[in-house]
């Protein structure tokens, strides 16, 4: 089997979902069976510099082998999965040269990953494709991401006379819930700047991403018997179904894509007496997010005001922001990584991120981390996949940036 193949399956079958009601760093325990094989694989390739941490961070680094001034170059991927889909048991499978049709994950339940449905299938014809048995999710976000940066670990510490500076890998805990950066330590990690490896099709190269907001809407209602309800009920259930009415239908996830901004309406339930419903903000416009915002506010406050008493409470957390303008003062981080992929035969696709990233936070906390592809598609899903091929240049692109860099050093 392929190496890359052969490690990535290795890491997607070891089960680290991560928990967003839990407190603790991680969130589950079981995150630290990754993070351990990942040390032991560390030290197996040769390096001594190996810091495993009690929440969870994994950070490793590589000295320079050059004697002038390059920069220090992190690498970082996140080991958790999402919790939005089964992660326990994970079967990975290859469908070896891939043909173009479709692709049964699970001939028992009837679970096919066709092109008719995901027509970026058909762009890796005769490649070598990755999917889970469709009764979970297969962990492509993010360790394919894993995979490619320990790969190129590989590579380095396999190749004494490639020339690099010093390079600093991080392996973080609870990306999907929200909190891989909390306790991300950028002065003990030591680079200048970095890149995740957690983006989705090969090429992408993102460092733009959405500002974000999180709201829980709950509504305190009063029940009365209906027949005699006539100025009295307070319908909780119908307050909350009349705010997400509210938004424009036009402003939802399945209709925006892009640079278009949405309301993502994820969890609802209720009866009269008392409703919530819990959404996520987004945009990457930081005037048009702020007026996002203040259109929920608004619509509770016109109910409440037709109904004549505070009947509704918005608890609202911004979650992180766009981290274009931490980034733009350094293009060079991008404009290498675009170099990079050109030279190692990839056409890259500058273009915003329709979520979010550890890099945000990272690069708010002085750390500027723009994203790079790490070659799934289908993320949180049980239709996941990842070509074995977009891992290897994802690994390549990384070790193509560490010589672009040493490179102009030299010539200084």
């Amino acid at each position: 089997m392929n190496k890359i193949a052969e490690r990535f399956i290795r890491y997607a079958r070891i089960d680290t979902q991560s928990d967003e009601k839990s407190t603790t760093c991680p969130s589950t325990a079981k995150q630290f069976n990754l993070i351990k094989s990942l040390a032991d694989e560390l030290n197996y390739l040769g390096l001594t510099k190996i810091d495993v941490d009690g929440n969870g961070y994994l950070f490793a680094s590589i000295p320079s082998n050059v004697s002038y001034p390059v920069p220090s170059i992190g690498f970082i991927a996140h080991i958790d999965v999402s919790p939005d889909a089964p992660s326990e048991n994970v079967k990975p499978q290859i469908v070896s040269n891939y043909d173009g049709g479709d692709i049964v994950l699970n001939a028992e339940k009837n679970i096919v990953l066709s092109p008719a449905d995901f027509p970026e299938l058909l762009n890796y014809k005769g490649q070598d494709i990755v999917t889970s048995d469709g009764t979970t999710l297969l962990g492509a976000d993010d360790k394919a991401g894993v995979a490619a940066i320990m790969q190129m670990v590989e590579y380095v510490q396999n190749n004494p006379d490639f020339k690099h500076g010093a390079i600093k890998i991080a392996f973080t805990p609870d990306e999907e819930i929200g909190r891989g950066a909390n306790l991300f330590d950028v002065k003990r990690f030591g680079a200048d700047f970095a890149y995740t490896i957690d983006g989705g099709g090969i090429g992408e190269i993102e460092y733009e991403n959405f500002n974000a907001a999180h709201a829980k809407i709950t509504v305190t209602g009063r029940a009365v018997h209906p027949g005699s309800a006539k100025d009295k009920m307070v319908n909780a259930t119908l307050l909350i179904s009349r705010i997400i009415g509210s938004v424009p239908i036009s402003s939802t996830p399945r209709y925006t894509d892009g640079y278009q901004g949405f309301f993502h309406f994820f969890k609802v339930e209720g009866d009269v007496e008392r409703a919530s419903a819990e959404v996520l903000i987004r945009d990457h416009d930081a005037n048009l997010f702020e007026q996002k915002k203040k259109w929920l506010t608004d619509s509770a406050e016109a109910l409440c005001k037709e109904y004549g008493g505070n009947f509704i409470k918005i608890e609202m957390t911004d979650q992180y922001r766009n981290m274009r303008e931490m980034i733009e003062p350094h293009m060079h981080i991008v404009d290498t990584a675009v170099e990079a992929m050109r030279q190692v035969g990839i056409e890259p696709k500058v273009q915003p991120i329709r979520g979010g990233t550890d890099g945000a936070k990272l690069s708010y906390m002085g750390l500027p981390t723009p994203n790079l592809f790490a070659g799934g598609h289908n993320f949180h899903s049980r239709f996941e996949f990842v070509p074995v091929q977009s891992m290897e240049k994802a690994s390549e692109t990384m070790a193509k940036i560490l010589e672009l860099y040493a490179t102009k050093g030299a010539d200084k």
